[in-house]
């Protein structure tokens, strides 16, 4: 850990799993307090349990991002027992796969909902700590089908692009109160997600996967989540605003 690194508490939603989890452990391994925050209740104690083993302070709290109450709460909770937050990074998604044609309004506002306005409450719940503290760091996940276009994933790509315009926006905001605001947008990256998918034959296999990227491989959730702990760092302070891709060459 470099030396110029201090220990800030760092909230990560839908970190029970995939690149949430390993963000959280990356983060927990530079010092940092972390509160894991996910709809899987079960899931999030499990990886708490995890940090502490490694000599992490940690967290876990089952909260659904879509419950703007619920979310309060836990970053209250947050607040009391690990203390103010000052690192976010919104990995809490939902994927979908649905033909625009036959998609419902209530598909689409599901995946809109839990996709960006989720990402739009972590943020708002946040960001009070943030600029109190007159320091900040947030990392929200986006996804490479909002850069090129998702078919059959208009209401995710879409939502990701909301994410991406969110970030930029947030970035300029609150720049002034030495806040800064980036996004990742992953693309073939192996998580627990792209596997249901792939169950469910929504995406092709990994060999076939792994050929459309230049490095001839597919990512994992540590990839992002190295990627993530260093744009919450110190050293990452004059970076704002910013999109990270970390996708093997796919998109440049």
């Amino acid at each position: 850990m470099p030396s110029s690194q201090q220990s800030r508490v760092a909230v990560v939603t839908g970190g029970a799993s995939g690149i949430g989890e390993a963000t959280s452990h990356h983060l927990a391994a530079r010092g940092h307090p972390v509160a894991v925050l996910d709809l899987d209740g079960e899931g999030a104690l499990r990886v708490v349990k995890d940090l502490r083993a490694a000599g992490a302070q940690a967290l876990g709290l089952a909260v659904d991002v879509t419950e703007r109450s619920a979310l309060d709460a836990a970053f209250g909770q947050v607040r009391s027992v690990l203390g103010p937050t000052q690192i976010l990074v919104t990995s809490a998604g939902l994927v979908g796969f649905d033909p625009f044609l036959l998609m419902t309004f209530d598909r689409w506002q599901r995946v809109i909902d839990v996709n960006l306005s989720g990402t739009f409450h972590s943020c708002q719940a946040a960001l009070p700590d943030m600029v109190a503290a007159r320091w900040g760091r947030i990392v929200t996940i986006a996804s490479s089908s909002a850069q090129r276009g998702s078919p059959g994933m208009a209401h995710y790509a879409a939502a990701k692009g909301g994410v991406i315009a969110l970030t930029k926006s947030l970035a300029r905001e609150f720049a002034p109160y030495g806040i800064t605001v980036n996004t990742i947008p992953p693309s073939g990256i192996e998580t627990p997600m792209q596997h249901q998918s792939q169950a469910e034959g929504h995406l092709p296999d990994n060999d076939t996967m792994a050929r459309a990227i230049p490095l001839g491989h597919l990512g994992t959730p540590g990839d992002i989540a190295a990627a993530a702990a260093f744009l919450a760092s110190e050293e990452a302070g004059f970076i704002t605003g910013q999109v990270i891709g970390v996708n093997g060459g796919r998109n440049t």
